[in-house]
């Protein structure tokens, strides 16, 4: 019996990926989006109505799938949005936006889809969460913390859920290629402000490298390497090796040698 996938944010970007991906391995994919209307391409995949911060959203796209299908094997909390700026400069409304989607609705998702997968007794929940998440980055702080905040639910939901048969792990990735960053969030570079310079020229290094990042199918492949392990791990990594490694050294050097290798990165 083909397995049943729900993926959300999976109308682009590394989201969609992994739903072709895995569409092509056989299994039974559903992905979402918020307006799937709007999506003009033809997909290889299912596509249904689901706003991470809408929760009868998304309990509505939980019990669609389940009722056409009986079961939900596997899901990736994919949906994520970006935010850069200076902290003290960003917008509360816009504060609230991105925990909103790469926290409180990733949080809202498992509870959604807890039952159905305790009442088989199996299941697998994917978080993609980021590189980022490990560290705090200038200017990228919201979403670092956003992310990384998502790394630790997932650490303690593994133990809570530990008796149900149902396996919760991370998978955060590094820079891909993807259309984010035309979605995200950058707080205005404000002329006069303290912040000008310095955040103006980290912004224009994110933008100059935005379309350097990787493929995502290898997001996608590491996703498919995950589902066929027994006993996931609580976190898994995928990126380039200095990305990764980057989370080695804060393991490992003193907090303010770390810390000067990042604002010399971001020639700060």
């Amino acid at each position: 019996m083909s397995k049943v996938v729900l993926i959300t944010g999976g109308s682009s970007g590394i989201g969609k990926s992994i739903a072709e991906f895995l569409t092509n391995k056989g299994f039974v994919v559903y992905g979402t989006s918020r307006n799937p209307d709007r999506v003009k391409e033809d997909l290889s995949f299912n596509l249904v109505r689901l706003d991470v911060g809408d929760t009868a959203s998304i309990q509505s796209a939980v019990d669609t799938i389940v009722s056409k299908e009986k079961r939900l094997d596997i899901v990736i909390n994919n949906a994520g949005v970006g935010i850069t700026g200076p902290i003290e400069e960003t917008p509360r409304e816009e504060i609230h936006k991105v925990f909103s989607t790469n926290l409180y609705g990733p949080i809202e998702v498992m509870k959604a889809v807890l039952p159905p997968m305790r009442k088989q007794k199996q299941g697998l929940i994917i978080n993609i969460t980021s590189i980022a998440g490990y560290m705090g980055l200038p200017y990228r702080g919201l979403y670092s913390a956003s992310k990384g905040a998502l790394e630790l639910v997932t650490e303690a939901m593994r133990m809570e859920t530990k008796d149900f048969g149902v396996q919760i792990t991370n998978l955060a990735p590094g820079d891909f290629a993807t259309n984010i960053a035309s979605g995200r969030y950058h707080a205005p570079v404000l002329t006069g402000s303290p912040y000008e310079k310095p955040y103006g020229d980290t912004l224009n290094l994110i933008n100059e490298h935005v379309d350097d990042g990787g493929d995502p199918n290898d997001v996608a492949e590491t996703v498919y390497k995950i589902i066929n392990t027994t006993k996931p791990k609580v976190h898994y990594k995928v990126g380039a090796f200095m990305q990764k490694f980057s989370i080695v050294l804060k393991n490992i050097l003193p907090d303010k040698v770390y810390e000067k290798l990042l604002l010399n990165h971001y020639k700060l």
